[in-house]
């Protein structure tokens, strides 16, 4: 049977949801069925084009613009998906099989205050769990001593068993939701001491990945934008944890940082409804696209705050293998609501301007480190729309530095008071004779992907989430990956 002759039965099944008497139209390719007829396109994974999967071995719900119509899809998610679970609302309970993402909450620290609302439970070096020996709403420090992990007066164990002298890891389960803190946070999921040598430890935050998100999507997105632009954050958030999962912490013991360089993370405290709601609304959603050998698969979902009207590609701000979905567009002044939209000018000596730059290249092993005074900044490229993607520095014995324009704008910031950062590399560049002059600036953050502003703008304009996001990754769908 061909797989135009599969499509019957998927019409029989849709075109009744379609709820206005239109069509519903199924489109085969190769590897997939795209739907239209709904509000966006989605991606229907037929079980009969992948063979040895069940035809009812999973249900997808989306919820579209078109009131609060549900779709419902008989679909099976074929090998290039990662094997993930289920994960519930609030409370959020995760099942045995749903995504577990390794947020490290601190990196190289030699002590961390632990608050316990009730004793929970710990072991080390996966030996049984024991229940920690403390008195209610207890707080102490933990830290490696000689004889292993030492939590205010009590000793632990782990000692060290190794040439090296690095404890045993420790692993720290709360006896209910919200009950132990790290430095008076309190997160979801369970705790991990993972030490580093030297009497040092990272603290990592094993937490199901909707959990996860509760406290991301209100950290990235302002209090009080539209519910829609909540919701395609949620999904990004949840593509782009995915994506580091699967890829970069599949090498070490961690996926994502708490911070700007993966995603905010806040803990219980930072969650709202608003979160809440966005997360649990889009439950398993991701956003893919077919990579050049046409698999859907899912990228890394880059977002940044305000694209300043043009944004620029993976490939152009960070030296990535081009993705289409993350290519440059000209929004124009659909995020011009931002504070950032426009800025500057901002004047830096190039004294203060080199220095920064050889903190730079001495951080990062970089030629900058030997940069002597800055001479001059040119612009040496710009993408289809004008934006600046690449600079040229020449210093005062003529050497010349190129750099992309995301690594122009951290040597700029490297070291950098708030007066006088670069919020995006979008901005024009004047060399005078003492000093350099940033004109014209726009945007705030990398530019790649989705711009908030602009969700939240095409939000406030009536669009759905479904179609906020795949404007702002062309060629992209949406699929649910659990």
């Amino acid at each position: 049977m061909t797989n135009c002759g599969r499509l019957g039965r998927w019409e029989r099944l849709l075109r009744p949801m379609r709820g206005d008497g239109d069509p519903v139209e199924l489109i085969p390719r190769s590897d997939r069925v795209l739907i239209r007829g709904f509000c966006a396109p989605v991606v229907l994974f037929d079980p009969t084009i992948f063979p040895g999967t069940d035809a009812m071995a999973r249900t997808l719900f989306l919820r579209y613009r078109v009131g609060l119509v549900l779709l419902l899809l008989a679909i099976a998610v074929p090998a290039v998906w990662y094997p993930i679970g289920c994960s519930s609302p609030p409370p959020a309970t995760a099942t045995e099989s749903s995504p577990v993402i390794r947020v490290r909450l601190l990196a190289g620290v030699d002590q961390a205050t632990i608050g316990c609302a009730i004793p929970p439970n710990y072991r080390v070096a996966r030996k049984a769990p024991a229940t920690l020996n403390s008195p209610k709403n207890a707080v102490f420090t933990l830290a490696i001593g000689a004889d292993g992990w030492q939590a205010g007066n009590a000793r632990l164990g782990g000692a060290p068993t190794d040439p090296a002298g690095t404890a045993l890891p420790l692993e720290i389960e709360p006896a209910e939701l919200g009950t132990v803190t790290i430095n008076g946070i309190a997160y979801r999921g369970r705790f991990r001491f993972v030490p580093v040598g030297g009497n040092k430890f990272d603290v990592i935050n094993d937490v199901d990945v909707d959990s996860y998100l509760a406290s991301v999507v209100s950290r990235e997105m302002l209090p009080g934008w539209h519910e829609e632009a909540y919701r395609a954050q949620a999904i990004i958030a949840r593509t782009y944890a995915l994506y580091e999962k699967q890829t970069t912490g599949a090498e070490k013991q961690w996926d994502v940082y708490a911070d700007t360089r993966s995603q905010v993370y806040g803990g219980i405290p930072a969650e709202t409804a608003g979160s809440l709601a966005a997360v649990a609304d889009t439950a398993g959603i991701v956003v893919a696209a077919a990579d050049a050998e046409g698999r859907v698969k899912i990228f890394k979902a880059y977002f940044s705050a305000c694209c300043g009207g043009v944004s620029q590609s993976g490939a152009d701000a960070f030296s990535e293998s081009y993705v289409p979905a993350l290519s440059d567009q000209n929004v124009y002044a659909a995020c011009k609501a931002s504070p950032r939209f426009n800025w500057g000018p901002i004047d830096i000596p190039k004294t203060e301007l080199t220095r920064r730059f050889v903190l730079f290249g001495q951080k990062r092993n970089r030629p900058e480190a030997t940069m002597a005074t800055i001479a001059r900044v040119d612009i040496q490229q710009q993408n289809r729309w004008g934006r600046p993607i690449r600079f040229l520095v020449i210093d005062t014995r003529g050497n010349r530095f190129s750099l992309s324009g995301e690594e122009f704008r951290w040597a700029v910031n490297t070291g950098a008071p708030e007066s006088s950062v670069l919020y995006s590399s979008f901005v024009k560049v004047i060399s005078d004779s003492d000093k350099i002059r940033f004109v014209e600036g726009h945007g705030w953050g990398h530019g790649v992907g989705m711009c908030q502003w602009c969700a939240e703008k095409r939000a406030e304009d009536g669009l759905g989430h479904e179609h906020i996001i795949l404007a702002a990754y062309p060629t992209a769908v949406l699929v649910r990956a659990y």
